[in-house]
């Protein structure tokens, strides 16, 4: 009866997964959010259904004496389902960390130096991860790192073409991001297909709020979108994926924006809000179809950089058996998927349209009997991977 806590702390969120170490059930779920306001939220899922009240909650620390009280009123009991770990979510582990690693003080303090990779994430990460090893002091903590899967990428595959020496000291290289979720779906791919995982050559597309594509060769990650932070590749939410380096001279020199603006402008104020002035892409669709020509353009650049992607990596993998969408847009978004996939029967890409269109929360194919290429959506699990990854490192897998 034992499970995983499965943790992923923001700055002033804490949202948590009790997963069942055998038969991999959620057994409770919730989500903590306005950390440090004044007036915090709590929301709880368990055997008694729904559950929220509203409180201060100061800090991470409190946060957690907070869901312990929820477990205590709401259910489950710990006592019934005593902790084989607890699994963190960090989202950059630079090069040093390629698998699911027991916390010690050694690697809290690797996770801090890493902060100025990932200033609005690890720090969070880390509070969560120092909170929760005060709340459950007798187990093991495990911190699962959103760069490992793509500590595979070969060195011309990482690299960028600037000064070696500079690159090394800072640490500039391409680490890619949403490592659980890809490693998650290419699994889950494979076995929905029935097919050993080493003998696919795919493409998952993990489309949400953040959007990233990642090649993967058996099992292995190839290529990712996402460079050094999670700013390049696809067109996402505020994100501005790829740009050309000298956008940001020429809006230095020109427009005088200083580094903080520039950040601001990228990571804030770009992606679908900067072109469509909508950062949601069910707001864009709408604004689309009711002829906004600005969120047009949103979608059919969004679906321009998708298609590029899509080309870049059959030929850099030399072939394709499996095509697959997850995420929130990616799992919803049946036109998207439509407008993606449209133009590339050359690849061996064809939808059936009315499996495309057909709405499911299940694992699916969508492509047509005679599409050489699968195309599927599949529904990520990043908790669950994380959950399974701690069992693994703690020896309980």
């Amino acid at each position: 009866m034992s499970a995983v806590l499965v943790v992923n702390s923001g700055s002033s969120s804490l949202k948590y997964q009790l997963i069942d170490a055998a038969s991999e059930e959620v057994l409770a779920s919730g989500l903590i959010e306005r950390i440090g306001e004044p007036s915090g939220h709590l929301r709880h899922t368990g055997p008694r259904g729904k559950w929220e009240t509203t409180l201060a909650i100061p800090d991470h620390t409190a946060a957690f004496r907070v869901m312990l009280d929820a477990f205590g009123a709401e259910g489950p009991s710990l006592d019934d389902h005593p902790l084989a770990a607890v699994g963190h979510r960090v989202v950059h582990g630079g090069k040093r960390f390629f698998e699911p690693t027991i916390v010690t003080p050694l690697v809290e303090i690797n996770i801090e130096d890493l902060a100025d990779l990932a200033p609005l994430h690890n720090p969070a990460n880390l509070q969560g991860i120092r909170a929760a090893k005060a709340a459950f002091p007798d187990v093991q903590h495990v911190a699962v790192f959103d760069t490992a899967f793509h500590q595979t990428l070969a060195p011309e595959a990482y690299t960028y073409a600037i000064d070696a020496a500079l690159a090394e000291k800072h640490r500039v290289r391409r680490y890619g991001f949403h490592g659980t979720s890809h490693k998650y779906v290419s699994g889950a791919a494979a076995e929905f297909l029935g097919r050993p995982l080493g003998e696919l050559k795919q493409i998952v597309l993990h489309l949400g709020n953040g959007a990233s594509a990642c090649a993967v060769d058996a099992g292995r990650s190839v290529d990712t979108s996402m460079g050094m932070t999670p700013l390049e590749g696809l067109v996402m939410g505020t994100r501005s994926g790829d740009l050309d380096p000298a956008v940001l001279v020429h809006l230095a020199r020109r427009a005088g924006l200083g580094i903080d603006d520039l950040d601001e402008l990228l990571n804030r104020r770009s992606g679908l809000l900067g072109l469509s002035g909508h950062g949601d892409m069910r707001d864009v669709r709408h604004a689309a179809e009711s002829g906004d020509a600005a969120a047009r353009l949103a979608l059919d650049t969004t679906v321009h950089r998708l298609k590029h992607y899509i080309g870049a990596y059959t030929a850099l993998l030399g072939g394709l058996d499996v095509l697959t969408f997850t995420a929130g847009i990616g799992e919803n978004d049946w036109r998207l998927r439509a407008e993606v996939c449209t133009g590339l029967e050359a690849l061996g890409i064809r939808l059936d349209p009315e499996r495309n269109a057909a709405g499911s929360s299940d694992a699916r194919r969508i492509s047509a009997d005679d599409s050489r290429v699968t195309v599927l959506v599949v529904p990520t699990d990043e908790e669950l991977e994380i959950a399974r990854q701690s069992l693994q490192a703690v020896g309980a897998g």
